[in-house]
């Protein structure tokens, strides 16, 4: 069958979910050549409200273009984790940031990672916290490689940003490998 792989991005409206979503899904299909799908929802209150982004890529045409059962999925907040969490697949894997995470499952498929307490002590600021957890989810499933994630975020970040976004990759990187 080749390459098929849905993955959930979900948190609170501010925490850069969308663009996150976009990001993956424009690494897999401009740079990465796959094809690639992403929508995305978030509640009438936006800022504060749950977010979240899904995206499917696969080898081949995609003709549904929303999930199933979750391959991937980062939950950055207990509400976002609680809600989706039954979506996932029995191969799935669960990404938590147990900086904001507080009732982590007991679950062989979850990897609990300080995503935002880490953004902020290493970053100084936490609105990098979605490059950061790309980054990890990269490193951990290389659903994309790293260099299609540096050209998509490279294209859509201001250039004022980018050495921010630069660290944030490495940190996701650096997160990541300590699970191993």
């Amino acid at each position: 069958m080749g390459k098929y792989v849905e993955v959930r991005l979900a948190g609170f409206g501010g925490q850069g979910i969308i663009l996150a979503g976009i990001l993956l899904a424009e690494a897999a299909g401009v740079y990465d050549n796959y094809f690639a799908v992403q929508t995305q929802s978030y509640g009438p209150e936006a800022r504060g409200g749950t977010s979240r982004a899904d995206v499917i890529i696969s080898d081949n045409p995609i003709d549904y273009p929303k999930t199933r059962k979750l391959d991937i999925f980062l939950g950055l907040t207990q509400e976002a984790l609680d809600l989706y969490i039954g979506d996932l697949s029995p191969e799935g894997m669960v990404i938590a940031d147990s900086s904001l995470v507080q009732r982590l499952p007991e679950d062989e498929r979850l990897v609990a990672l300080p995503l935002t307490s880490m953004t902020s002590e290493r970053l100084g600021r936490t609105v990098v916290t979605n490059v950061v957890s790309l980054s990890a989810i990269q490193a951990l499933t290389n659903v994309v490689t790293l260099e299609s994630l540096h050209k998509a975020i490279q294209r859509r970040v201001p250039p004022r940003l980018h050495d921010i976004n630069v660290g944030a990759i490495e940190l996701g990187q650096e997160l990541a490998a300590g699970q191993s």
